[in-house]
């Protein structure tokens, strides 16, 4: 069984709220975007003048345009994970990193982030766009405890602001940037443990999300957003049913691609707004990154006897799940 032992998030400081979409003149406004995805603001480690300047028409300038690098705010989020953890950063055997846009094809960004936290550890990436964090944590859920080290720093990075063509409107009003980061053992317990992890996909739709190399992010809006649904609700539905027979009441978190998506997932799972948890008003769609930094800004509001569903979708196309149960620690 694994066990989340603490986890952590990072937003860059820079805003970009609807007013400076608007003053961007792509047609949108404060009414249009709050109407078809529910976003007051976003945050990015680009320059803001970078973006009004530019639109980010050439994503391989968005480099020097950033004010920090996916190990940098890697290393951040992975601070606050341990501190909540109550280990130390030596503790840390392995890190696992991976989200929609890694810096460089090689090395693993964990690697890099492991060095930028002084860590001797082992370093590998699994990526499975948005839903990274519940494909990486049912990967190690699958483990048996003495295929791992005592403690594993899972973190996505997912500044994805630099794949963003701001002279698109359908896709400028959704990105944000954050990485976030959980700390997680299959030796060691916890009050928050994984009882149940699942993961999907249908190659088919490959192409349906997509980031080129050096490109824009681009995606089948309307398809896309019925998928994302269909297959929340799914999830839902496939981890509700293994611990439906002890009739405990569900939080749920889901992947942060905007408001309106989730409010139809609620709606269609009956699930009430107080079991909701979301920052995508506040934060807009931070990727692999959305759900995990929900998670680690109500961290600690959940009690023993919670029971939470994330379920998360990304491009591949994937689904993925996880239930988390609280108790005590012993």
């Amino acid at each position: 069984m694994l066990y989340i032992h603490g986890v952590g998030h990072f937003h860059p400081e820079n805003v970009i709220d609807n007013a400076f979409l608007e003053s961007l003149d792509i047609d949108t406004n404060e009414e249009w975007i709050l109407e078809r995805v529910g976003i007051q603001k976003r945050h990015t480690v680009l320059n803001l003048d970078y973006i009004r300047e530019t639109r980010n028409q050439d994503p391989r300038c968005a480099k020097d345009a950033s004010q920090y690098s996916n190990a940098q705010t890697g290393a951040i989020a992975a601070k606050m994970a341990i501190e909540s953890a109550g280990i130390q950063p030596e503790d840390i055997g392995m890190v696992i990193a991976g989200g929609c846009s890694p810096q460089w094809s090689i090395p693993a960004e964990a690697c890099m982030i492991a060095a930028e936290l002084g860590l001797d550890a082992q370093g590998i990436d699994i990526n499975s766009a948005c839903s990274s964090f519940a494909a990486q944590l049912n990967f190690l859920n699958g483990m048996k405890p003495e295929a791992l080290p005592d403690y594993v720093l899972v973190i996505n990075p997912e500044n994805n602001t630099r794949t963003v063509n701001y002279n698109d409107r359908r896709t400028a009003v959704l990105w944000g940037d954050c990485t976030a980061a959980a700390v997680v053992s299959t030796r060691h317990k916890a009050k928050a443990r994984i009882t149940h992890s699942v993961i999907h996909s249908d190659p088919k739709g490959w192409d349906k999300v997509v980031i080129p190399v050096a490109g824009h992010f681009d995606q089948h809006g309307s398809a896309v957003q019925a998928f994302a649904i269909r297959k929340s609700v799914a999830i839902i539905k496939e981890l509700r049913e293994k611990i439906e027979e002890r009739g405990s009441d569900h939080h749920f978190i889901g992947h942060q691609a905007n408001l309106l998506m989730l409010q139809s997932v609620c709606r269609r799972a009956d699930i009430s707004d107080d079991q909701h948890f979301f920052n995508i008003d506040q934060y807009g769609n931070c990727g692999a990154a959305g759900a995990p930094s929900v998670l680690s800004q109500h961290w600690n509001e959940f009690q023993s006897g919670d029971v939470l569903t994330l379920a998360v979708v990304g491009s591949g196309l994937t689904w993925s799940g996880i239930l988390v149960e609280f108790g005590d620690e012993s």
